[in-house]
């Protein structure tokens, strides 16, 4: 995982910790003084699940993890689980001595199938022992996130692809395609289309014959170019123009040099070449699928750096 995605769910991960704790630190006070009274536990959960908006099941453990108390839910109580052994679930080992509190990774829930987050706190009478564990779970889609919305990363990634397309890798050789035999007028229209027309993100599919957009009037659709397509230049009439977007991480007049270096890396060499190349002008990102199956994602201005030796140990 890379490291600014990692340090935003961190960060997210302690606003929601100072949320959750809090609560169920209160609650587990209350809880301390009738742990023996299954009945009074329970009526006393539906109490607290009122006031605790985002939660979705609460449930008691005792000191051994063993579950004495049916989940209570905004629906009632669901004695499914009542006497389940949880103490080989992750979010409960090393936890007495270690922390009175601790919100679990994110996991796949088994019955509704959604990411989903289980918090645990100790239960402590008065003077201090043991008594058990006060668990809730909850729905991620239904706790409070942050306004800040994770940025991409432009640190150049590499994905390594199918093994068995590696391991015949020089054993084939590329096919030219209609749009090898176009490719000049092919780069042009995308480039056009692009610069001119409102196009913020474009796909190549060199090998396939066909191409991808995506346009800052219509971002939440795609369009799909078929070869005829893309060898008329009639199709700028479809897309009205446009100003080059304000929101473009890459100058306009670097669209035609990404463009002629795709096409380097389409015919450099006969056993490793692009199948498909992707610019996004907003970050700034191109994706580059080879015919090893292996794909990058780097910035623009360490691709245009980037000598073909780079990529295919020769000029």
């Amino acid at each position: 995982m890379l490291e600014l995605l990692k340090e935003k769910i961190d960060a997210q991960r302690l606003l929601l910790q100072k949320l959750l704790s809090a609560s169920m630190k209160k609650t587990c006070e209350r809880i301390s003084v009738i742990m023996d009274n299954r009945d009074a536990l329970e009526m006393l959960l539906q109490d607290e699940l009122t006031s605790m908006v985002y939660c979705k099941h609460l449930y008691i453990l005792d000191a051994n993890a063993v579950q004495i108390t049916a989940n209570i839910t905004r629906m009632g109580k669901d004695t499914a689980h009542l006497e389940r052994d949880r103490s080989d679930r992750g979010y409960m080992q090393d936890i007495v001595g270690v922390t009175e509190f601790r919100l679990s990774d994110a996991y796949i829930s088994k019955n509704k199938k959604r990411p989903s987050l289980t918090a645990v706190h100790v239960i402590r009478n008065t003077k201090g022992d043991l008594l058990g564990f006060l668990g809730a779970d909850y729905d991620i889609r239904e706790l409070p996130h942050t306004e800040l919305l994770y940025k991409q990363s432009s640190v150049w990634q590499q994905m390594k692809g199918d093994p068995s397309i590696r391991q015949g890798l020089f054993t084939q050789k590329r096919c030219e395609s209609e749009i090898d035999c176009n490719i000049d007028n092919v780069m042009a229209l995308m480039q056009e289309l692009m610069q001119e027309h409102g196009v913020f993100h474009g796909k190549v599919h060199f090998s396939s014959n066909r191409a991808t957009i995506w346009l800052h009037d219509d971002p939440y659709s795609y369009r799909l170019l078929s070869l005829g397509e893309l060898l008329d230049p009639n199709i700028c009439l479809a897309y009205p123009r446009r100003p080059y977007t304000d929101k473009a991480v890459v100058p306009v007049d670097k669209i035609p040099e990404i463009f002629e270096y795709l096409k380097v890396l389409r015919f450099s060499d006969e056993n490793i070449y692009l199948r498909s190349g992707s610019l996004n002008v907003c970050n700034g990102l191109l994706g580059l699928n080879f015919s090893c199956d292996g794909s990058h994602y780097i910035y623009y201005t360490e691709f245009l750096d980037k000598g073909s030796e780079f990529w295919f140990g020769h000029s």
